[in-house]
């Protein structure tokens, strides 16, 4: 490099970009789609997988369906006690890596509904946290449950409850 006059000689500038809403032109003139960085309302988004639901009004809402059912499964799998736990034997082991593997699917559908939000689409949050709150009022707060709950040692889930 040839430094002259406080320049870099035979060095190209950077293209520049121009931006406009979500979409940018770079110095090649083909268009990119950039992640938003606020809230906006619109069917036009990508959830999870790129170019997915793209600008269908039916495939957005299936979008929004499919996230308000991993809500409702991770409530689902964070209230539910399916593994009756013998405390001797083989059968603990089991037991325990049966929790293991619900933990593990239940982290992973998590995670699914938090990189959905990161699309920050309005539509999006709300149906995250619809799904969340009809999980929680159906599977933990035993308002459609004929008989109160009879906890284990005050317990009434296979996994510890989620927390930040």
């Amino acid at each position: 490099m040839d430094m002259h006059g406080g320049g870099m000689a035979g060095m190209s500038p950077p293209p520049t970009n121009t931006t406009a809403g979500n979409m940018t032109m770079s110095g090649d003139s083909h268009p990119h789609k950039m992640m938003n960085t606020a809230f906006y309302w619109g069917k036009d988004t990508v959830i999870l997988f790129s170019g997915w639901p793209g600008s269908d009004l039916g495939m957005y809402i299936l979008a929004l369906f499919l996230v308000f059912v991993l809500a409702i499964l991770v409530e689902w799998l964070s209230h539910c006690n399916l593994i009756k736990e013998d405390r001797t034997g083989s059968d603990h082991v089991v037991a325990g890596l049966l929790k293991t593997l619900m933990h593990t699917v239940r982290v992973g559908l998590a995670y699914l509904v938090m990189l959905a939000l990161m699309s920050f689409n309005v539509g999006v949050f709300l149906v995250a946290v619809l799904g969340h709150a009809v999980g929680f009022l159906l599977f933990g707060s035993r308002v459609f449950s004929k008989h109160p709950p009879t906890p284990v040692l005050g317990k009434t889930s296979d996994l510890p409850p989620m927390t930040c």
